[in-house]
């Protein structure tokens, strides 16, 4: 059996020389996992498109929560609904051993598909503002959800395969980073069986599909949403000096924060100062009386973040100053996260597993990313944690965007679309093979 792999992989190798495409991915489809996983697909696929097609924004996940709700319940799990909301959480015991918990996320985004799939979404809905947006799944929640599901459903019938307590959530408003709290703070880690460690896997571009990436330490940032609003003296578009105009003050306020990056943090520390939107005025002839500036800002250290922060406010308060504002501005830090840290030993461990059951050539070493997500929140209840990067890119079109030095679209985009089929088949794959490692492989213990 090891050595028609070899050469299976051998013969793959020689194909992606000369297509000049990635390594064909699953090449190995001797392990129990992606053998698993292949069965296991026709089902998660389907969730998969089910899914993708009636995305709920974040809070609002209710039909996407019943509905893993009702798979898990019919896998024999014991499922508990509303955890911090729209949350779920299943159980299932298998004897003594070690509790491990595995996470996935139930919420889409406020973007409007692009991708042209034949399921894509059409969706809308109100936004905590009130206003009518397009919602969809553009940043593969839908595939993890799909994911977790399957291995659910592998676990529950190779109970012999290992021993002690799967927890599985369903955790909702990641993309607002305020659903590991509201989870936790009802009673996630006290209610249910506290885990002995914690998993969690993201789908990007990143990578090519079939492959995964392994990073220990920090995973991805820190991240600090703030809502400044600039207060001016609104008045006629004809006589600006009997104003003092918030959209003048505001496009200096943007400009000038972007050398606290360039100008103030040192060179090789990494910090990101964005403006995503900007809210003024609503006629060409009206100055109005304010503006508003959403900002997220990222950092890896705890030094870098605070100093950002206090030069944003600084500078902010200058601006405002400097054009004779009326009153300050005022800067509501409304949303935070910090960086994801992945326990080192645990993920040497877990690199260990996907190597025996994805071949080592689709388990490579990750550089950190520069997104952040409230995973973290769990990991800072003092629980080792994991966090794996999942390859979601076309294999072909990621050596055709390395080769030419493009981007592929990035999460969030109105165009990402993982390659469903082989990414799903590898999250499926890699999730038993971490679970089984943590609670005991073949029996012999975690």
């Amino acid at each position: 059996m090891a050595a028609g792999r070899t050469s299976g992989c051998l013969f793959a190798g020689i194909v992606a020389v000369l297509w000049g495409i990635m390594l064909p991915p699953l090449a190995n489809a001797a392990t129990p996992e992606v053998r698993e996983a292949s069965e296991a697909y026709p089902k998660a696929y389907a969730l998969y498109v089910d899914l993708h097609e009636h995305p709920e924004l974040s809070t609002n996940e209710t039909r996407t929560a019943a509905k893993l709700a009702g798979e898990l319940r019919a896998l024999g799990y014991t499922v508990t609904e509303h955890v911090g909301g729209t949350g779920i959480v299943a159980v299932l015991k298998n004897g003594p051993g070690k509790t491990i918990m595995l996470r996935t996320e139930l919420d889409a985004l406020p973007v409007e598909e692009k991708t042209g799939l034949a399921f894509a979404s059409k969706v809308r809905a109100k936004d905590p503002a009130g206003h009518e947006v397009p919602v969809g799944h553009m940043c593969g929640h839908d595939l993890h959800m799909s994911a977790l599901v399957a291995t659910a459903g592998i676990m529950a019938r190779s109970r012999n395969s290992w021993h002690g307590t799967l927890i599985l959530i369903g955790q909702p408003a990641e993309e607002t980073v305020g659903g590991a709290e509201a989870m936790v703070h009802d009673g996630l880690l006290t209610r249910f069986p506290r885990p002995d460690a914690i998993l969690a896997l993201h789908v990007g571009n990143e990578l090519p599909a079939g492959q995964v990436g392994v990073i220990a330490g920090a995973y991805d940032t820190n991240a600090d949403s703030l809502r400044i609003t600039i207060y001016g003296k609104g008045g006629h578009g004809s006589a600006p000096h009997t104003t003092v105009d918030s959209i003048v003050i505001a496009a200096r306020t943007i400009l000038a924060l972007q050398t606290i990056v360039s100008r103030e943090v040192k060179p090789g520390e990494f910090a990101v100062v964005t403006v995503g939107y900007v809210t003024a005025g609503t006629k060409n002839n009206i100055i109005p009386d304010s503006a508003e500036l959403g900002l997220t800002v990222r950092s890896r250290s705890d030094a870098v973040r605070k100093q950002v922060l206090e030069a944003i406010t600084r500078i902010t308060n200058a601006e405002a100053q400097a054009a004779a504002a009326p009153r300050a501005p005022t800067i509501d830090h409304y949303e935070a996260a910090d960086v994801v840290y992945n326990d080192p030993a645990l993920a040497q461990r877990l690199r260990v597993a996907l190597e025996r059951a994805l071949d080592k050539e689709h388990v490579v070493t990750q550089e950190p990313i520069t997104a952040s997500e409230d995973f973290s929140v769990f990991i800072e209840q003092g629980i080792p944690g994991f966090y794996l990067g999942l390859g979601g890119a076309d294999p072909q079109k990621y050596a055709q965007a390395q080769a030419s030095g493009t981007q592929l679209p990035s999460n969030h985009s109105s165009l990402f679309a993982p390659d469903i089929d082989p990414a799903l088949h590898t999250a499926i794959a890699a999730e038993v093979a971490m679970l089984r490692e943590l609670l005991g492989r073949e029996g012999t213990g975690a």
